[in-house]
C-alpha cells in the first residue's frame, strides 16, 4: 500500500505533508527547483513507508492510502506514478 495526493492538492500545493513525510517521499518540495512547475504534489510509490504522517495534516483532505482514493479520484493513483516514472525516464 501507499498513499496517493488526489487533485483536491491542484492549487493549493500545502507542503505540510513534505514537511510530516519522515520518508522523503513527497515531491516536488519547496527547495526543489521543479516546486513551482507543478500544480500539485506528489507521493513517490516506491518510497512511502505507508506511516500515513502526511494524511492527517492536508488542509485540503487530498491524501489517502491507495486502496481509499474515492473512485472520482482514482485517476490520481496514476498522476502519481507517471510523476515519478517521468523523473526517472
Amino acid at each position: 500500500m501507499t498513499y496517493v495526493i488526489t487533485e483536491a492538492c491542484v492549487g493549493t500545493k500545502d507542503t505540510a505533508c513534505w514537511e510530516a513525510c519522515p520518508a522523503d517521499a513527497i515531491h516536488p518540495g519547496p527547495g526543489e527547483p521543479s516546486f513551482g512547475k507543478h500544480e500539485q504534489l506528489y507521493i513517490d510509490p516506491t518510497e512511502c513507508i505507508d506511516c500515513s504522517a502526511c494524511e492527517p495534516v492536508c488542509p485540503v483532505e487530498a491524501i489517502y492510502p491507495e486502496e481509499d482514493v474515492p473512485q472520482e479520484s482514482e485517476r490520481s493513483i496514476a498522476v502519481n506514478r507517471d510523476f515519478f516514472a517521468a523523473r526517472t525516464a
